[in-house]
């Protein structure tokens, strides 16, 4: 194994150790802080998100963003290890937040050390970012109000080493219908849940008429439903909530417009901010991938790439079936050949 990957794997274990949720990334933010310091960069900081741009920034050039985040989800049960104690046996390394998404955060910022040491046709920034796993507003979001002008960026994120070149939306609903409370026992009231049915029923079946070759139909799944008070009372009130995965065929606000068309109850949006993202597959880097034998795909899982208004391509070391499980892990020999594949990808390219 490399100087480079023990490296990298040591300072993921110095991560690991961190408790670092989402909203609660303050420690582990200034772990990697002193970590860059210590390898003669600056570090700017907004947060507990952590940026670096390449020595000799050229404004004339154009820039790429490596970018993975450093919070992560509470442990769910099931955990037969201490989540926060990094333990490496047999060429594995477990702890939380192993997989998604430190062992993409630290091959992306070995990969920035090793790029930046001779001249590239591109700038390079380095982001790690907060507040991922919530899509929160003081992450990716807030960062790229400081962040020079970005042409292109790499999202680590656990895809084996392939790259995601789509990216499904994300878009939920708080649904509500309003009846009329009574005695159960009577004929009487109306009942709030029979008048949502019909509405269940149509986000079941209902389909859109685009669909994308790479991330499919869109899709739409009613997660939570909530009604009554008590077993005698017709309820007067049921909210239902659903979770609406959207291609790039429609925009999240299109996509609202068209179910509010179609069904009876008061539907609200949390967010349309969320939509599908990808990168075109002439890309120069996708051109490269393909050169290097690296699949595409699309990808139904959601990235900070929902936010970001530039082309995007996600890759990383570990597999997203392992994310958000318990006894995480990620193989050390997945972080080497990340960091030899991103090196492979990037070096010498021109964007």
């Amino acid at each position: 194994m490399n100087e480079l990957t023990q490296q990298a794997i040591g300072l993921l274990k110095e991560l690991i150790a961190i408790p670092s949720f989402s909203r609660d990334e303050t420690l582990a933010a200034d772990a990697l802080q002193r970590y860059i310091e210590s390898q003669g960069y600056t570090v700017n900081r907004k947060g507990n998100n952590i940026w670096l741009m390449s020595p000799g920034f050229d404004t004339n050039k154009l820039t790429l963003l490596l970018n993975s985040h450093i919070d992560t989800v509470k442990p769910v049960n099931g955990w037969t290890i201490d989540p926060f104690t990094p333990i490496e046996k047999d060429g594995t390394l477990y702890g939380l937040g192993s997989n998604d998404a430190g062992a993409s955060v630290v091959s992306l910022l070995h990969v920035f050390f090793a790029l930046t040491e001779k001249t590239q046709a591109y700038n390079l920034i380095f982001a790690a970012s907060a507040e991922e796993e919530v899509s929160g507003a003081n992450g990716m979001e807030s960062l790229l109000t400081d962040l020079p002008h970005i042409d292109v960026a790499i999202v680590g994120e656990p895809t084996g080493m392939q790259a995601a070149i789509a990216e499904k939306g994300l878009m939920v609903l708080d649904c509500s219908t309003y009846g009329k409370a009574g005695h159960a026992a009577r004929d009487e009231g109306d009942n709030a849940i029979y008048k949502a049915l019909p509405d269940v029923e149509w986000f079941k079946n209902h389909r859109f008429e685009k669909e994308s070759d790479l991330l499919g139909e869109v899709k739409m799944s009613v997660t939570m439903i909530n009604a009554g008070t008590q077993h005698n009372v017709i309820p007067d009130y049921c909210s239902f909530v659903v979770d609406v995965r959207s291609n790039e065929c429609y925009t999240n606000e299109e996509l609202l417009d068209e179910i509010v068309a179609n069904v009876s109850c008061t539907v609200k949006a949390r967010s349309t901010r969320l939509n599908s993202s990808g990168i075109d597959e002439n890309h120069p880097i996708i051109k490269r991938a393909a050169e290097l034998d690296l699949s595409t795909y699309g990808s139904p899982t959601l990235s900070d790439q929902a936010l970001m208004p530039f082309p995007s391509v996600k890759m990383g070391p570990g597999d997203s079936a392992r994310s958000h499980t318990a006894d995480e892990y990620i193989f050390c020999n997945e972080i080497e050949t990340a960091i030899t594949i991103y090196i492979q990808l990037l070096d010498g390219l021109f964007l």
